[in-house]
């Protein structure tokens, strides 16, 4: 291709997101905009190495074995066996979930070496993926969230479920401080439920957020651009009663455990102080170019921020993309819109001097 702008599609990761990243890249690389975008399928395994990738539909080990290399000019990752390698790159996408992805540490890579790449970025990736530090960040700021005890003292003697229930009641739920797509949540309804829960939640994480059980809507809000970023009107999942919450089932395996309702059925009152607050959380995250983030509405009309992921999920039953079709941007658009943003970011960021000679006193 000439003339086209050469995208690094970064998926799979060493993370317990790892087939959802699978999917999501596979949407991403089927709608992009083939007349702007040249896409580059650079696939990481679970155990860490990159390859460069053919196909999308191929397992990532098939593909050919990648080096990275720092302070390179020509923006691109060379082949081990020395036969070339990705050539060079405008930008990456990172559809990556989760650990080593979605918490800046890909970000920190590509910010290193010099290259352009969409979503959040170090500092905005790492709060956000730490559920801990986004409570206190939007409690800080006043935004609304529900009630909660962060655990990082990981002795399993030292943990109380008599102390949390004092604090913040039942039922609760458990939750990996950084993780996402519901990975390890557990609604506890008593301490049975706890024990249980404590076994199965460190297993992924270093430690766990037990926060008070919200009865009410589950909203989504999609949020796109940077210093005028806007939201999108929200969207609501409604779960089936099988299930007591959204869990990783309800997501992503059982094609009937959710509904999808965009836009949702809000008053235009509570919907404008819904956008607004998540912007506001968006902001105070220090997010940019993209990300979803989830509330809860309740029955009197009490707004809780609950999370936000920087980079949301692309599969065919993700929000993001749906709450921005019913504005009028379709999938494709969309993401060039995201390409665009991020592209636009670099080039503001280069403009920065990287020199500082001081003054001189005469």
């Amino acid at each position: 291709m000439t003339n086209t702008i050469r995208v690094g599609l970064l998926y799979g990761g060493k993370s317990v997101e790892h087939e959802i990243s699978l999917r999501s890249a596979r949407n991403v690389y089927q709608q992009m905009d083939r007349s702007r975008f040249e896409p580059i399928l650079i696939g990481i395994t679970k155990t860490g190495k990159w390859y460069l990738v053919d196909d999308v539909d191929h397992p990532i080990e098939t593909g050919t074995p990648l080096n990275l290399g720092l302070g390179h000019s020509e923006h691109s990752f060379s082949a081990s066996d020395g036969t070339g390698g990705t050539g060079p790159l405008d930008v990456v996408f990172p559809v990556l979930h989760g650990t080593d992805g979605e918490d800046g540490s890909i970000q920190g890579l590509l910010q290193t070496v010099d290259l352009a790449f969409a979503g959040s970025g170090v500092l905005g990736s790492s709060m956000a993926m730490d559920k801990y530090v986004t409570k206190q960040l939007l409690e800080k700021v006043g935004i609304p969230t529900s009630r909660y005890v962060a655990v990082l003292d990981l002795d399993k003697a030292t943990i109380s479920y008599q102390s949390i229930v004092a604090k913040i009641g039942l039922p609760f739920i458990i939750k990996p401080i950084s993780l996402g797509s519901s990975v390890g949540v557990t609604k506890i309804n008593n301490q049975e439920d706890f024990d249980a829960a404590i076994d199965e939640t460190l297993r992924y994480d270093q430690g766990f957020l037990a926060e008070e059980f919200i009865s009410g809507r589950e909203l989504e809000c999609a949020i796109l651009g940077n210093n005028e970023a806007k939201s999108s009107d929200p969207g609501e999942i409604i779960i089936s009663s099988k299930y007591e919450f959204y869990t990783y089932d309800a997501k992503y395996q059982d094609p009937d455990a959710v509904k999808i309702e965009v836009p949702a059925t809000i008053e235009p009152a509570i919907k404008e102080r819904i956008k607004d607050f998540c912007l506001q959380a968006y902001k105070a995250l220090r997010c940019e170019d993209f990300a979803r983030v989830d509330l809860f509405l309740t029955p009197d009309n009490t707004i809780f921020i609950n999370e936000i992921n920087t980079i949301p999920g692309f599969t065919n039953s993700s929000m993001f993309p749906s709450l921005w079709a019913q504005h009028g941007i379709d999938y494709t658009s969309l993401i060039t819109r995201i390409l665009e943003l991020g592209m636009e970011r670099f080039q503001l960021r280069k403009k920065l001097d990287r020199s500082y000679q001081g003054t001189s006193s005469g």
